[in-house]
């Protein structure tokens, strides 16, 4: 029996909400500056990469202020074992200046500002705005566009679009867990190339599990 996508909402969530309780970010951070410096550093690299960075680039300059008069190539030092890292540099320290010259050192919380930020896109505003600022937003990165393809939620093709339906899908209430439930099976179970599916939870409701 083929269920609704209502009907695998709230089964995803029961019992990805067991395995996943209070789930947050995997990424570190004290602020929501520094949760948008480790979200750009974080694009084609691992939270766990970044971490290590951000642990010593905190403590130099924990805030925008303190970043933004940082030189260059010392904002390069730090971020140098990351892929992108000379892109990355400019990108966090121009943003840094923005933030301090226009902002007084505070992040904006609307979608439109934080996209006008260097090296700041949908996915990465997104997850600024759900984490920091708990707004109902559903980043979706390439763990969330697959399993929620692979689940059968939606059938799209780029990540954009998964965003879109999955908003008209999940309930407002569900959205910013249900954007970590989603990673984090993606993450650990349903991989890319070798999904678990044999210790899935989540296989009655998939529709994937026939190509495992």
């Amino acid at each position: 029996m083929t269920q609704t996508a209502e009907e695998k909402i709230d089964f995803l969530n029961e019992v990805l909400g067991a395995q996943y309780p209070n789930p947050k970010s995997e990424l570190h951070y004290d602020s929501p500056f520094q949760l948008l410096v480790s979200t750009i550093l974080a694009a084609q690299a691992t939270d766990r990469q970044v971490n290590i960075i951000t642990r010593e680039l905190f403590r130099s300059a924990p805030d925008a202020e303190s970043l933004s008069r940082m030189e260059l190539e010392t904002v390069i030092g730090f971020v140098r074992s990351i892929n992108y890292c000379n892109n990355k540099a400019k990108n966090i320290l121009e943003v840094s200046r923005i933030l301090a010259a226009r902002y007084n050192g505070k992040v904006p919380e609307t979608r439109e500002e934080l996209e006008s930020l260097p090296g700041v896109g949908r996915k990465t505003a997104n997850v600024v705005l759900s984490n920091a600022f708990h707004q109902a937003v559903m980043p979706v990165d390439t763990h969330v566009h697959r399993v929620s393809n692979r689940i059968g939620l939606v059938k799209t093709d780029k990540p954009e679009q998964t965003e879109m339906e999955l908003m008209k899908i999940i309930p407002e209430a569900l959205v910013i867990n249900f954007h970590h439930y989603l990673l984090l099976h993606g993450r650990y179970t349903c991989k890319a190339k070798k999904p678990e599916c044999d210790i899935c939870a989540v296989t009655s409701v998939c529709d994937y599990p026939a190509k495992c």
